[in-house]
This record gives structure tokens, C-alpha cells and sequence, in this order.
């Protein structure tokens, strides 16, 4: 054999052994990730192959599985109900993805969970017969609550106090995941494109200015620091109240109200905004921040499990910037999850459950998987704490910003709250209510927070009260009912 093809030989057998490894190295190592690449389609005719898993409200499945007429997809998901639990549940499409709840258990609910396996599945590579998902929700809390936001653009989070299980999640306005099942791409674009952004979880992940219902935090730093020994201590609030280092005075809503040195009680009653811009002043900025971290800002991870977005106390500010923070304005953001927590602290007696909308999973028999119904707990403040800023709160409803909350037959505690919105107010503001409620009957308790972003009301009618207390008034209705 002479020189060249022995060369040549020897080449042809290096590139065939390149393309063995090659080969070896696709098939072993890069498979599964090839396998598992959102544009592999193989990936979405295995998903889609069988009905997928249900998410379980109240009892009975929200979601569904339909046999599809065309296509090399076997099956597309269906919805109960789609625009009332579209914030719970989110969309399974076979275009777009999944969200929520579908995206959070997509692996339980498509069968391709390890869990969910036989011996023999495993052995055979067959996918597993899917799990269910069972919520906390209430289905007649979540209804309320979506009824009565109507046509405003706003949201609403419901929690049982003592259990912490996540009772309604509302966000308007909504739309219809089976709309997007099959990859619609007109509706894609009209639910992207819509500038009322209906696919976005207000209750959830839209952090907003609380406005005056995070005085209740400032109150609670207020009272554990022994900076005011009880809510009726008349308090050292001129009014009115010059922000520091300017010669801004900060107003009050109702220039008549009896705000000047008020108690905590009379400044939650009226909403004195001199009283708890002073009070966030005298605490310091890191006093009220270590309050709110205990209730639950500044937490990046907080899961429901679905991933809430994070409310925020900010940092670094002047003594006038911390004075607006003592009224939820500056650079303070919440979303209703957040201050419905508040509020569930404080009714549960300074003790936060953490808040969950899961109970459970199932595997395809019924078996239960992963229970959640046993969450962690954290004190928040103390006991005669929590107490006095439930009777304050109670003093709101029965007597000052929040008597559209009352309810027959049930002890209720709010604080409303007004946000501006815009620069220097310019836009619409946001209506605020967070709450409990304590039932005379059996002693049960709920949680409820609401705001308003956007209603038809005229501008000088926007209020904590008139907006957003009727709808947490009907969630605790609702919730509390025999």
C-alpha cells in the first residue's frame, strides 16, 4: 500500500471514529436536553398525547382535556370557567407555554413526573397516567370577589387567618386560557397587545403603592418599639406636619379631622397622614423596614406557589422621604397578597401562617403526593400588639373611613387607603381596603385585601371606602357565611 492511501486510510478511519463519538455523545449526554427543548416537537405530541391532570376548586375540576379534530396533537386543554380562575390556574398551551398553577405542576399534570411512575414506566420509558392539583380556593369567595370588581380594573387576595390557605385570587380584568389551548395567534396578539393587560396577575404580581393602609405597619413598629404604649396614647403629631428639611406641609384628606396629637386609633379612624409620617420619622427608616421584612417585604422569594412578586420598603431615603413612607406613598409598593397578609397577622394574633393555595397532590389513583395543608408560622408582633390594632381597626369600619365594610352578624377591622398615582398625582389614584373579619357565630376569621386601579367613577369619588370595601365586604361575606 503505498503512502497516499495509507493516509487516506488513515483519515477516513479518524473521521469515522469522530462521528462514532459524536453520535455516542448526542445520544447519551445532549439527548435528554434535546428531549426537553421547548421547540422539540416530538416533546408536545407526548405532552398533549393523553388528557392531561386537573386542577381541583372546591371539589371539582376548573380544568379539562378535549380531543382535538386535526392536527398531530391528541388532545388540547379546556377550562371551567376560564376568566373567573384564570389567576389561579393560568394557561397550558401548545404554543405558548404554561403559567400559574399549569406551569408551577406541569410535570404533575402532563404525567412526566417521576412520582407518578410504575416500576415498570420506568423500565418502558411510558409516561405516567397524570396527578391532580387541589387548591384552598373557595369557589363562593372567588366568585364574590370577582363579581363585585365588576368592570374595574383591580384585584383581590382572600386568606383564612389560621391556616393560611389562600381562599380567592381576582385579578380584572381577566380573560378565557382556552383561548390560547391551541395556539391561537389572533388571540395571542389581542391578549398582549390589550393596554388593560388581562393575562397580568394583579393580585399576585403587580406591586403598587399602598397608601395609607401601610400605616397599619408604621402603627405596628410604632407599638412594639414602645414608642406609644397603646393605640389610645394621644401621640406628639403637629398638624400640620412640615416635611423635614422642606417647606412642604403635608395635608390630611379631611382638613376637619381631630389629627393634631392624635391617638393611634383617632389617626387610623380619620387616616391622619401627619400623625404616621411623623410617627415613620421618630421610628427611623430601620425600624419600619425590620417591621415590614417581618410582614413580608422585601422577600424575593415568596411562593404560593405560585411566585409572588416582591412589595417593597425602600432604602437609603432623606427624613422627608421616610415621612412619606409612613403613609405607603414615596417609593412603598404592595401587592393585595402583601397587605392581605397584614391583615392576617393581626387578626390571627400577630401571627402569620404562610399563605398557600395549594392543599395537595394526587397522583392518577387519588394517592396523596405532597401535602401542604401544615404550614410554617412566624410571629409578627405581639399579642396585646395584634389586639389593640384589631380594635383600631375595628374603629375604622364602625366609625371612620371604612363603614361601607360593615357586615351583619360579623366583628370587622379595616384601614382604607388612597394611593397617588402619576407624577405629582396627575393620574387616577388607587383605592385601597385591607381587612378581617371575625364571625359572631362560629369565630371563624378571613383576611381580605383589595385594591382598585381603574373604576368609572369620577376622580373625586375615588376612595379606599367606596371602591375597594364593598368588594372586600362580599369576600367576607362570602367566606364567613353558615
Amino acid at each position: 500500500m503505498n503512502k497516499t492511501i495509507r493516509r487516506s486510510a488513515v483519515f477516513t478511519l479518524l473521521l469515522v471514529i469522530a462521528l462514532l463519538a459524536r453520535a455516542t455523545w448526542v445520544q447519551f449526554y445532549d439527548g435528554q436536553a434535546l428531549a426537553d427543548d421547548k421547540d422539540n416537537r416530538r416533546r408536545a405530541i407526548e405532552t398533549y398525547a393523553q388528557p392531561l391532570g386537573n386542577i381541583i376548586v372546591g371539589g371539582s375540576a376548573v380544568t379539562g382535556s378535549a380531543r382535538t379534530t386535526s392536527g398531530d396533537l391528541a388532545y388540547k386543554r379546556t377550562y371551567e370557567d376560564g376568566e373567573l380562575y384564570s389567576a389561579v390556574t393560568g394557561y397550558s398551551s401548545q404554543v405558548y407555554g404554561a403559567t400559574q398553577l399549569e406551569g408551577v405542576y406541569q410535570d404533575l399534570l402532563d404525567g412526566s413526573d417521576s412520582r407518578l411512575r410504575s416500576p415498570l414506566d420506568t423500565v418502558t420509558g411510558k409516561r405516567a397516567t397524570p396527578g391532580d392539583v387541589i387548591t384552598t380556593i373557595d369557589p363562593a369567595v372567588q366568585k364574590a370577589g370577582y363579581k363585585a370588581l365588576g368592570d374595574k380594573k383591580g384585584a383581590a387576595v382572600a386568606i383564612d387567618p389560621a391556616t393560611g390557605k389562600i381562599l380567592a385570587v381576582v385579578s380584572t380584568p381577566s380573560y378565557d386560557p382556552t383561548a390560547l389551548s391551541a395556539g391561537d395567534g389572533a388571540a395571542w396578539k389581542k391578549l398582549t397587545e390589550d393596554p388593560d393587560k388581562p393575562m397580568t396577575n394583579r393580585a399576585l404580581r403587580q406591586p403598587l403603592p399602598p397608601g395609607s393602609t401601610f400605616k397599619l405597619v408604621v402603627a405596628s413598629a410604632a407599638l412594639e418599639d414602645g414608642l406609644y404604649a397603646s393605640v389610645d396614647v394621644k401621640t406628639d403629631s403637629p398638624d400640620p406636619y412640615r416635611l423635614p428639611g422642606t417647606t412642604r406641609d403635608l395635608a390630611n384628606e379631611n382638613p376637619s379631622a381631630p389629627c393634631e396629637n392624635a391617638t393611634i386609633r383617632t389617626a387610623l379612624q380619620y387616616s391622619c397622614n401627619n400623625v404616621f409620617a411623623k410617627m415613620a420619622v421618630d421610628l427611623g427608616q430601620d425600624k419600619v423596614r425590620a417591621m415590614a421584612e417581618k410582614f413580608g417585604f422585601d422577600d424575593t422569594s415568596q411562593d404560593v406557589p405560585v411566585r409572588a412578586y416582591t412589595s417593597v420598603y425602600p432604602s437609603g431615603m432623606d427624613k422627608s422621604q421616610t415621612a412619606l413612607t409612613g403613609i405607603g406613598q414615596y417609593d412603598v409598593t404592595a401587592t393585595p397578597l402583601q397587605m392581605a397578609m397584614v391583615s392576617a397577622a393581626i387578626a390571627h394574633g400577630g401571627t402569620l401562617v404562610s399563605p398557600h393555595m395549594v392543599s395537595r397532590t394526587t397522583d392518577g389513583n387519588g394517592d396523596v403526593l405532597q401535602n401542604y395543608d401544615d404550614p410554617d408560622s412566624k410571629r409578627i408582633v405581639s399579642a396585646t400588639t395584634a389586639a389593640q390594632l384589631r380594635s383600631a381597626m375595628r374603629t375604622v369600619v364602625e366609625q371612620g373611613t371604612g363603614t361601607n365594610a360593615r357586615i351583619d352578624g360579623v366583628t370587622v377591622g379595616g384601614k382604607t387607603g388612597t394611593a397617588q398615582h402619576g407624577e405629582n398625582n396627575s393620574q387616577v389614584p388607587y383605592a385601597w381596603f385591607t381587612s378581617y373579619g371575625t364571625s359572631d357565630a362560629t369565630g371563624r376569621q378571613v383576611a381580605v385585601s383589595v385594591v382598585v386601579e381603574q373604576s368609572d367613577a369620577a376622580r373625586s369619588e375615588v376612595s379606599g371606602n367606596g371602591l375597594a370595601a364593598p368588594v372586600a365586604r362580599a369576600m367576607m361575606a362570602a367566606a364567613l357565611r353558615d
